[in-house]
C-alpha cells in the first residue's frame, strides 16, 4: 500500500493534469454514481488534496447545485494513472473513476472505496475523522507530536505497532515505521511512556524528517549523501533506498551490525539491534 508521501506525490500529478480545469467528462464504474457523471462533467476541478492515504478531488458548484468532493482510498490495489484523454492505457486493472480534461486524463483503477461527499461533510467520513496529525499535508510541529506521545490512547502501546495507526500519525506505513525508529535510535517494542525527554525529541524529529525526505526524494529514506555515494558505488536503487527496511542480514550503515527482520502487527519490520538498543 502506498504511504503518505507517495499519495501526496500522486496528488501532485493529478492536480497538474486536471486541476483548475473543466472536466470534459467524468466516469464512475459504480451504478450508484452513474447519475453524477453528467452532473460533474463540465465543472471545474477546483483542487486535489491528500489526507493521510486518501485522495480528495473537489468539483465546483454549478447552478443551484453546490460543490462536490470525490473521496477515494487506494487501499491495497488502487492505482491512479495519468494519460491522454482519448487513449486509455492497456492494463488488466478495472477502471473505477476517471476525470477527462482538455489535455490530460486522471484515471483510478482497482480502488473500491470511492464516495461522493459534500465538502462540508467530509468530517463524517470515518477514515478522515480518525486521522491523526498529517505531516505530509499539514504543518505539524515537534512540540505537537511530543504532546501526542503522552496521550492516554497511545502512551502504553509499542511503537512498532503504534506507528501504523493512522490515528496516531497519518501517512506512516510499513517502510516508514522501520526507518523512523532507526533514525530515532529506538527499539520497536518501546512505548511512548518509556521515552525520556531526549528520546521523545528524537522520535518527533525523525517522524517529520523522514516523511519530508521521502516526499522530496521520491521514496528514498536513506541519508541523501549516503544514497548518492552508494549509487556511485553501483548499489541498486532497491539496496540504497532505505537505511534498514528490506535489508535483512545486510550490515547497518552506521555500526556494521546485521539488520534483523521481525514481524509486528502482522507486517515485517526491520531494525538494527545495536543502534536501536533499548539501553541507548
Amino acid at each position: 500500500m502506498p504511504e503518505g508521501p507517495e499519495i501526496r506525490r500522486m496528488v501532485d500529478d493529478i492536480d497538474s493534469a486536471v486541476g483548475q480545469q473543466k472536466a470534459h467528462q467524468v466516469f464512475f464504474a459504480f451504478d450508484r454514481f452513474k447519475s453524477f457523471e453528467s452532473a460533474l462533467s463540465g465543472r471545474q476541478v477546483t483542487s486535489v488534496e491528500a489526507r493521510g492515504k486518501a485522495v480528495l478531488v473537489f468539483f465546483s458548484a454549478q447552478g443551484n447545485d453546490g460543490p462536490w468532493c470525490v473521496y477515494s482510498h487506494n487501499q491495497l490495489y488502487g492505482q491512479w494513472r495519468i494519460g491522454k484523454p482519448g487513449s486509455e492505457q492497456r492494463t488488466n486493472r478495472q477502471l473505477r473513476f476517471a476525470i477527462i480534461g482538455p489535455e490530460k486524463a486522471a484515471r483510478l483503477y482497482s480502488a473500491s472505496d470511492i464516495r461522493l461527499v459534500r465538502p462540508d461533510k467530509l468530517d463524517e467520513v470515518d477514515y478522515l475523522a480518525r486521522l491523526g496529525p498529517d505531516p505530509v499535508n499539514q504543518k505539524v510541529s515537534e512540540k505537537a507530536l511530543i504532546a501526542l506521545f503522552e496521550d492516554k490512547r497511545f502512551r502504553g502501546r509499542g511503537l512498532g505497532g503504534l506507528l501504523l495507526d493512522q490515528g496516531f500519525v497519518a501517512g506512516v506505513g510499513n517502510y516508514l515505521r522501520s526507518e523512523i525508529l532507526f533514525e530515532a535510535g529506538i527499539a520497536p517494542s518501546t512505548r511512548p511512556r518509556d521515552l525520556d525527554s531526549d528520546a521523545r525529541k528524537r522520535l518527533a524529529s525523525a517522524i517529520l524528517k523522514l516523511i519530508e525526505r521521502t516526499y522530496r526524494l521520491k521514496g528514498i529514506t536513506n541519508d541523501p549523501e549516503r544514497a548518492t555515494r552508494l549509487k556511485r558505488e553501483g548499489w541498486s536503487y532497491a539496496k540504497r533506498r532505505h537505511m534498514v527496511f528490506n535489508r535483512e542480514s545486510d550490515a547497518c550503515h552506521l555500526c556494521g551490525t546485521l539488520i534483523v527482520k521481525t514481524n509486528v502487527s502482522s507486517r515485517r519490520l526491520y531494525y538494527c539491534p545495536r543502534c536501536q538498543s533499548s539501553e541507548r
